[in-house]
């Protein structure tokens, strides 16, 4: 799917790392770092958006977590090393 061909194999997330703690099956945590790809990086192509979709449907309070999470990381300041 274009955008999604690489993927990365470590979550961004605390909130998918937890869930991948306990993920059994590698199938679903391709769909775990699937979902958390296409929220870190939402694109217009159906499939993706369909797929992603079928996922959020499933697994409600962990698509919120994410999303909560990427939006926080958005409106923290930059680190700053040093004093200000």
């Amino acid at each position: 799917m274009p955008g999604f061909a690489n993927i990365s194999p470590l979550p961004h997330t605390e909130a998918v790392r937890r869930v991948l703690r306990c993920a059994n099956d590698a199938a679903m945590a391709a769909d775990l770092l699937f979902l958390e790809a296409w929220e870190m990086n939402r694109t217009a192509d159906l499939g993706t958006t369909l797929r992603a979709g079928q996922i959020r449907r499933a697994n409600p309070g962990l698509a919120a977590e994410i999303q909560a999470e990427l939006a926080a990381a958005m409106v923290r300041p930059p680190l700053t090393i040093g004093p200000r």
